[in-house]
């Protein structure tokens, strides 16, 4: 016998009731079932939610691509301060816009339409999304109006 068992004995049980409650501790735990059943309602948990997170990082991504735009968006208000109207070459406003420390849309320079003068004056700027951020694509025009497409 035991220290345990003797300091339980002083305590009143029997040895009888010593081993009855040792093995119903023997027996707590969890079955099999237990452990299936919290692995199954682990996977569809995480099925439902990886797509929620991976549509919050392309999100994320296209956030940098909307700033990018609403930089262009700036430039060219500059440039069409100074000459009424608005430039279709990158060549003619990148020296306003930070592109080379963008981490999603710096492959390539923005695409640029603009036509008119004056008051009927338009453009659009498009920037297409790299590496990650592939099939992105965000438009901006005159107006400030922000378009996205491939989230």
């Amino acid at each position: 016998m035991n220290k345990i068992d003797k300091v339980i004995l002083k305590q009143g049980f029997s040895s009888l009731e010593i081993k009855i409650k040792c093995y119903k501790l023997s027996l707590t735990g969890f079955t099999l079932v237990e452990l299936l059943v919290v692995v199954i309602v682990v996977g569809i948990l995480s099925s439902v939610a990886i797509p929620i997170f991976r549509q919050s990082v392309r999100r994320v991504m296209a956030s940098e691509g909307q700033a990018l735009v609403g930089a262009i968006r700036t430039a060219q208000r500059i440039y069409f301060a100074e000459k009424n109207q608005y430039t279709p070459n990158w060549i003619d406003i990148e020296g306003n816009i930070e592109i080379s420390n963008k981490k999603y849309f710096s492959s390539a320079p923005p695409t640029l339409t603009a036509s008119g003068t004056g008051s009927g004056a338009v453009f659009t700027a498009t920037v297409i999304g790299a590496g990650d951020a592939s099939g992105i694509t965000i438009s901006i025009n005159q107006a400030g109006v922000i378009t996205t497409s491939g989230l």
